[in-house]
C-alpha cells in the first residue's frame, strides 16, 4: 500500500521526493503521535497538497501506518499507543524515572541513560521491563547493601570489585570505596533498585504514556547523531 500509495511523492525509503517531504527522518514527524498520523492519512493536508486516504479503509490505514513507523527505524518497537508528552511529564515527575536514569542530558545517573533506549525493543517489550524489572535482572545491574566496621550502611550498585576492594555508587549518586576487610556485612540482593510496584502506583494509560515517551526520545536521539537527514527545503519549512 505504501507503494503504491505513498512512495510517489515521499519516496521508497521516505525520505522525500520532489512532491512530498521526508517521513522517515524528518524530527517534526518523528515527534507525532500514532493517531496524529492516522488522522494526517485518514484526513490529508489540504494545504500542503496531501490528499486524503480515508476510502482505503481504517485496516489499510493501520497498516501503512506501521510501515512508516519501520521506515522511521522503529521496527517492532514503532507503534505505540500512549502520549509522549505525558509521558514526559511522568517520567520526570510522578514515576520519579529521572531521579535515577538521565535522557538527553536531563535526569540521573546512577540507572543506566535511556536517551536510545526505547529503540532497543518493542513496545510491550519495554512495558514489560517496567512492571517487572527483577526479571532476566543483569547480574551487573543488582542491588547491595554493605555495612562497614562503623556500622553505617549503603545501598547501591557494584561499579568496581576484586578480590580486595569495592567501588560502590549509592543512591545519592556518590561513590564509595570500600576495603573488603571493613565490611563484616556484604550482601548482594536479587533485585534491582528500580521500583517494582509500577503496575499499582501507575494506571495502564500512563505505562503507556512513559512508552511512548521513551521511545520516541529513541527516535530523536537517532536523528540528532545522523546528521545531513533533512533537506534544505524541510529546515526551512519547520523554521
Amino acid at each position: 500500500m505504501f507503494e503504491s500509495v505513498c512512495a510517489s511523492c515521499h519516496g521508497l525509503d521516505g525520505r522525500g521526493a520532489e512532491r512530498g517531504p521526508n517521513i522517515a527522518t524528518r524530527a517534526v514527524v518523528l515527534q507525532l503521535s500514532d493517531e496524529e498520523i492516522l488522522h494526517v492519512l485518514r484526513s490529508g493536508i489540504p494545504v500542503a497538497g496531501m490528499p486524503a486516504f480515508s476510502a482505503m479503509g481504517a485496516p489499510k490505514i493501520k497498516a501503512v501506518m506501521a510501515y512508516v513507523r519501520i521506515l522511521q527505524g522503529g521496527g517492532k518497537g514503532g507503534s505505540t499507543r500512549g502520549d509522549s508528552q505525558r509521558g514526559k511529564l511522568l517520567f520526570f515527575g510522578k514515576a520519579d524515572c529521572a531521579k535515577c536514569h538521565m535522557i538527553n542530558g536531563s535526569g540521573g545517573f546512577i540507572g543506566a541513560d535511556l536517551s536510545s533506549y526505547g529503540s532497543n525493543g518493542s513496545a510491550e517489550e519495554i512495558r514489560a521491563a517496567i512492571l517487572d524489572p527483577n526479571k532476566d535482572l543483569d547480574p551487573r545491574e543488582k542491588t547491595v547493601d554493605v555495612t562497614n566496621t562503623e556500622g553505617r550502611q549503603f545501598t547501591g550498585i557494584v561499579r568496581n570489585e576484586d578480590n580486595f576492594s569495592l567501588q560502590l555508587q549509592s543512591l545519592d549518586g556518590t561513590f564509595h570505596l570500600f576495603s573488603k576487610a571493613d565490611l563484616p556485612q556484604l550482601e548482594y540482593l536479587p533485585k534491582s533498585l528500580m521500583p517494582a510496584d509500577y503496575g499499582s502506583v501507575l494506571s495502564s494509560v500512563e505505562i503507556d504514556d512513559l512508552v511512548s515517551y521513551l521511545v520516541r526520545s529513541a527516535r530523536a536521539a537517532k536523528l540528532t547523531r545522523a546528521p545531513g537527514t533533512e533537506s534544505k527545503r524541510e529546515k526551512e519549512d519547520e523554521e
